[in-house]
């Protein structure tokens, strides 16, 4: 199962920015990916794909999906490090910037 989500992802760790303008950006990825990504049967992978006209180097692209991804594990009733969830992260050139979720089952 894809879902797009419309969240254009930065790298957190380069970013100098107020520390309420970086709440504002995470509260509206969290709340984004909490109303649009189903609740899906666990154990399962997820595979977090940032869509955006640059790539980012892989440290990154990890850490500009964290809301996302703490959102998504939220989601699905566990924490992000739990063993139930395999994480994989991609990327894809393209515009307009999106985060793409992909679900797919895992035998346990």
């Amino acid at each position: 199962m894809k879902i797009e989500l419309p969240i254009a992802t930065v790298s957190e760790a380069n970013r100098r920015d107020h520390w309420a303008t970086k709440a504002r950006r995470v509260k509206a990825q969290r709340n984004v990916a909490w109303a649009l990504c189903p609740v899906y049967p666990l154990p399962c992978i997820v595979t977090l794909t940032r869509v955006a006209p640059r790539p980012l180097d892989c440290d990154n692209n990890v850490s500009s999906m964290k809301a996302v991804r703490d959102s998504i594990a939220k989601r699905l009733g566990v924490d992000d490090r739990s063993p139930l969830v395999e994480w994989r992260y991609a990327q894809a050139k393209g515009n307009p910037a999106a985060v793409i979720v992909e679900f797919q089952g895992r035998v346990a």
